[in-house]
């Protein structure tokens, strides 16, 4: 099977820069995004052969998410069910048979750090959220999950070691995740892998020069390891600040 998942910085953007022709080509299996920044009714996506299924942040043009799926899963659940999380459309979960499959985006903590408390509050309440899915099933979740665990996972990490993204904080969060049995798929068939990223700013030519970071994801139950395939980072396809990312998966 082949999962795709990809941040595309606003669909109705994206799909003027090429996204259904990146789709249809990529063929997924189970096709995630994130920060759809839309409302219900504002575009209407004619994927055919798929399930598709959106959560709108409250606040127009902010945040969202979206999973496109041939499968029809048994069931579908939107949010944690934290109203103060739910509003802004973050997480999206399906339920098929052998697991739970969950696209997901992590509130970034924004300059100075200002949502760094909240940001802190999500992390163990998603943590908890994914525990105790994996109580009834092994979880599979994706998406941009706005922190660069390690310094090979951004171009200069000792310039943005107090920023938004690279903060300790983050870091610690991201490894207690890991450490709560969990794989990053990525780092899995490559550990030592440097200068691949799948987000780069829209400033200085950061793309251009490959100045980015690894901020978006595929995690998986530990109990999952042996259906891993492999863990792609699509650098080539352009249409957003970030460049999708695949899981396949058997």
């Amino acid at each position: 099977m082949k999962f795709i998942s990809w941040n595309v910085n606003g669909i109705r953007a994206c799909v003027k820069k090429g996204f259904l022709d990146f789709f249809q080509k990529t063929d997924a299996d189970i096709f995630c995004i994130q920060e759809s920044k839309m409302q219900e009714g504002q575009l209407n996506l004619d994927l055919d052969g798929y399930y598709q299924y959106w959560n709108y942040a409250e606040r127009k043009g902010y945040s969202g998410t979206g999973i496109f799926t041939k499968i029809e899963p048994i069931s579908v659940s939107y949010g944690m069910g934290i109203e103060e999380h739910d509003k802004e459309g973050r997480v999206i979960t399906l339920e098929f048979e052998d697991y739970y499959f969950i696209t997901v985006y992590t509130p970034n903590s924004q300059n100075e750090l200002k949502r760094l408390s909240y940001r802190m509050k999500w992390e163990e309440d998603f943590l908890a959220y994914l525990k105790k899915l994996e109580e009834m099933k092994p979880v599979i979740f994706c998406g941009d999950l706005n922190v660069a665990h390690t310094e090979i996972d951004l171009k200069n990490p000792k310039n943005n070691r107090k920023n938004a993204g690279f903060t300790d904080e983050e870091r610690e969060k991201m490894t207690t995740l890991l450490d709560a049995g969990f794989v990053d798929t990525f780092r899995y068939f490559y550990p030592d892998q440097e200068g691949i990223y799948s987000w780069w700013s829209y400033r200085f030519n950061a793309r251009k020069n490959n100045a980015g970071w690894r901020i978006d994801y595929f995690i998986v139950s530990e109990c999952l390891k042996n259906c891993l395939k492999d863990a792609k980072i699509l650098t080539d396809v352009m249409g957003s600040d970030h460049c999708p990312i695949e899981l396949d998966f058997e």
